[in-house]
């Protein structure tokens, strides 16, 4: 672990985070770091693409030591597709509604003070990324944590369409209207060359442990350890499914005999019914390759 030595700090943040607290806590974010002496460089755009576009530039420009972004778990995701494969470390606050990311790597949730004392103070070690592309080679993006590939993206992209509740309890309520309409999918999967084919109820590809809230889908999953885990949920009748979902949340599902965990480095998953979901964001429609990127990202911890 490296010390992070940082005099000028870009700030990106999400106003929407944390029910709409978000410019609350940018504020007290920049006031807790120029009070410590930091430059803050303000990074928060118009909008997403405008403020990423901010941040790429500043990046690459070498204006900036240290990004820190304010936010969720979309947050912390957009923070690690940015410093990705450069010298520049990430800076996490987390103030989201599911932070899976931040709380898996041990860092502070909800708590700003906390946060940036830990950005000040702490190190740095570099951790893996999941980085997706098409089948053609074409880079989508990175991610921190999950990839969403079977009913937990089919949950995802119906609470995406729900204006109420908000929060942790729109992803739940989407799960109680997905259950009683959802089917098994038929997937090709091909693991570090290893070519199959599977009906499954759910899979994902892990970089991290945790998803959706506190979901730990792939408790075995290491950031440091230069692979994937592929989590299969094969196909069971619906009242054994419905017996076998919620024990992810402790992480103890992988013991039924449906549940299969593949550990690789490049994974290819095709089928024509899913849109990917990672870091709490939409990603794109299967099929898709996705590598484990050793080391691609320095994280302050």
């Amino acid at each position: 672990m490296h010390r992070v030595t940082a005099d000028r700090i870009g700030l990106l943040v999400n106003p929407t985070a944390g029910r709409h607290r978000g410019e609350q806590v940018g504020t007290r974010v920049a006031d807790l770091l120029e009070a410590a002496g930091r430059e803050v460089i303000d990074l928060t755009g118009l909008d997403a693409a405008r403020a990423e576009a901010k941040a790429r530039a500043a990046i690459a420009g070498g204006d900036i030591d240290l990004l820190v972004v304010a936010g969720g778990d979309g947050a912390a995701g957009l923070g690690a597709n940015l410093c990705a494969d450069t010298d520049v470390p990430l800076g996490v606050v987390a103030v989201g509604t599911g932070n899976d990311n931040a709380r898996e790597l041990g860092l502070p949730v909800h708590d700003v003070a906390a946060s940036v004392e830990r950005i000040l103070a702490g190190g740095t070690r570099r951790i893996d990324l999941g980085r997706v592309t098409t089948t053609g080679g074409e880079h989508v993006r990175d991610f921190l944590g999950v990839l969403s590939c079977g009913f937990d993206a089919v949950v995802n992209e119906r609470a995406n369409r729900m204006v109420w509740p908000r929060g942790p309890q729109r992803y739940n309520l989407a799960i109680l209207r997905e259950l009683p309409v959802f089917g098994p999918i038929h997937y090709e999967l091909t693991i570090d060359g290893r070519e199959r084919e599977i009906d499954g109820m759910l899979v994902c590809i892990a970089n991290g442990r945790a998803f959706g809230g506190g979901m730990k889908v792939a408790p075995g999953a290491d950031v440091e350890d230069g692979l994937l885990d592929v989590v299969i949920v094969h196909d069971l009748p619906m009242h054994t499914f419905l017996s076998v979902f919620p024990k992810v949340f402790k992480g103890t599902h992988t013991s039924h005999p449906a549940v299969e965990t593949i550990r690789g480095a490049r994974v290819t998953l095709a089928t024509d019914r899913i849109v990917t979901y990672a870091d709490g964001e939409r990603v794109a429609p299967l099929p898709l390759t996705v590598e484990a990127a050793p080391g691609a990202l320095s994280i302050v911890h």
